[in-house]
């Protein structure tokens, strides 16, 4: 498991690589992206759990690819918060927020486990 400064590393990582490939994505200065992630773990840590129970049918019918839903609105949220953290539509949002959710897991995956786990899992 991932502690809070991991993910929370792990997220800037995130938005700064989506920043710089996803055309719609704008960081005006350098050190926007660290605090689109603190604002974001802010955002997440009170709204996420809240989002998650009342859209919970939902999350059934699609088989819990609604979270994807939740994470895009929380990013969507974000980016109206931050001044300096832009992103152009609503499409470009629920990219970057898969992109994101993407990144974040693979770096977890290489920086967080041991290799031997990674390669016995395949094996």
């Amino acid at each position: 498991m991932m502690s809070l400064i991991g993910k929370f590393i792990s997220f800037s990582i995130a938005v700064y690589i989506v920043a710089f490939f996803l055309p719609g994505i704008t960081l005006k200065k350098a050190e926007t992206g660290v605090f689109v992630a603190l604002v974001y773990g802010i955002v997440h840590f009170f709204l996420f759990w809240i989002l998650n129970i009342i859209t919970l049918p939902f999350k059934f019918l699609s088989l819990g690819l609604f979270v994807f839903v939740i994470n895009g609105f929380l990013l969507w949220l974000t980016d109206k918060l931050v001044d300096d953290f832009e992103i152009k539509d609503i499409k470009t949002t629920m990219i970057a927020s898969l992109l994101i959710s993407f990144i974040t897991t693979v770096l977890g995956v290489i920086v967080y486990t041991d290799s031997h786990q990674v390669f016995d899992r395949f094996l």
